[in-house]
């Protein structure tokens, strides 16, 4: 019986180029659109400000959205950043004092 060969790919499966999740993909389009608009409706600039003004912002906001934070999706990770941020609890320890 002759072993299985595993393509060097196997785990790349719902990811596209092989390294972004389509999920990811789907909110950095939905956060980059907008964005590009927003900034191109300010045609009275010049066309190298405007192409600089692109790179400075699109070029992180696009790279925070592909890659995500800490393996989520960069939504999904601002949730569970609300979500902790609403359920933390503050626990104070009223031990004892220290006397000077």
């Amino acid at each position: 019986m002759e072993p299985a060969i595993i393509p060097t790919n196997y785990t790349n499966a719902g990811k596209i180029l092989g390294l972004f999740e389509i999920r990811n993909i789907i909110e950095t389009l939905c956060m980059l659109i907008p964005l590009a608009l927003f900034v191109f409706s300010f045609a009275a600039l010049s066309l190298t400000t405007t192409v600089i003004v692109f790179c400075i912002l699109l070029v992180p906001v696009g790279g925070f959205g592909l890659m995500g934070i800490q393996g989520y999706s960069l939504f999904e990770f601002i949730m569970l950043y609300v979500r902790w941020r609403r359920s933390r609890r503050i626990i104070i320890y009223h031990g004892m004092e220290v006397k000077k």
